[in-house]
């Protein structure tokens, strides 16, 4: 088959794309296939010329969307390929958007019981009247320390934890314009790989814990992409029961938002050891050093064997 591979993009994760899908350009090219790398540039302008992409795009058998935040993975790019009938790999219109929308997928999320991160919505005036912000973040029973972070995105760019009031107003400047404010839970990270087949059958691959880089405030982009003393144990270390209480929340995530082919949920594991959902990623970080390809490592799946799956998978969808 001619397998495009779509990479790039004008989101800050613009050189995590990029190689996400080279790794993937290689694994389509070890399974036999042709494959056809397309890149967006930093602007968002498809570097072959848009007419000429569509050209390509339409004589390819599968595409492979492998663009991370915002202009990707938010379902534009999604309802391109719907509009010219182009097959495709991953979520579709509706589930990529509210992935995405990190709000609107916790508004989703608890409306069907599912706990997620306490956390309120800011934008228009609220992120200037700092009386208004700081009486919605009372009524919300929010208080220090705090992470605020841009409503869509991804790869912790643009996360600050905020400890006072001038740290708070300057990450909601960074953030905005429309941005999160969330309580800062203490516990563990745990990230689910969840994957479909293609005989619609969803399973989850076995947890991974993240272990940040201790001189970081957070699980940040320097602890995610610069950092050696960054740690991913995977399988993480945990009993029978919270794994599948894991798996089990991950998958309903997964169908409650419409996903297809392929999520990531990460979750954060307190004390008292009730899950809460943190956010899910429709196309998650797709190196071969990434989360989402070292948990099905651990399952016995191989990279080239995951992208196999998302390529028959995206086939049987039709």
């Amino acid at each position: 088959m001619k397998i495009a591979v779509v990479m790039g993009g004008a989101s800050p994760e613009h050189q995590v794309s990029l190689a996400s899908g080279k790794g993937i350009v290689k694994a389509v090219e070890l399974l036999g296939h042709t494959a056809i790398p397309m890149v967006i540039d930093a602007d968002g302008n498809w570097v072959d010329g848009q007419h000429e992409a569509i050209e390509i795009l339409q004589a390819c058998d599968v595409t492979i969307p492998a663009l991370h935040g915002e202009g990707g993975e938010d379902g534009r790019l999604q309802g391109f390929f719907e509009q010219l009938h182009i097959p495709y790999a991953g979520s579709g219109v509706a589930a990529s958007a509210v992935g995405l929308d990190k709000q609107l997928t916790k508004a989703i999320l608890q409306a069907h019981g599912i706990p997620v991160t306490p956390g309120v919505m800011l934008r228009g005036t609220e992120l200037t009247d700092t009386e208004a912000m700081l009486q919605k973040l009372k009524v919300a029973g929010l208080d220090f320390p705090l992470f605020v972070k841009p409503a869509s995105g991804g790869s912790s760019f643009g996360v600050t934890r905020a400890t006072n009031l001038p740290t708070l107003l300057t990450a909601i400047a960074d953030a905005a314009p429309d941005v999160l404010v969330e309580r800062e839970v203490v516990g563990r990270e745990i990230d689910v790989a969840v994957m479909e087949f293609p005989d619609g059958r969803i399973d989850t691959a076995p947890a991974l814990e993240i272990h940040a880089d201790p001189d970081q405030p957070f699980f940040n982009a320097t602890a995610k992409y610069d950092s050696s003393a960054t740690r991913f144990v995977v399988p993480a270390p945990i009993d029978d029961v919270l794994a599948a209480r894991l798996r089990t929340t991950a998958i309903e995530v997964f169908e409650v938002l419409g996903c297809a082919g392929l999520a990531r949920v990460d979750f954060f594991v307190p004390g008292d050891g009730v899950p809460v959902v943190n956010e899910i990623n429709t196309f998650p970080g797709f190196t071969p050093a990434s989360q989402f390809p070292r948990m099905w490592a651990a399952a016995g799946m191989s990279y080239v064997e995951i992208v196999d799956n998302l390529i028959r998978t995206a086939v049987a969808r039709g």
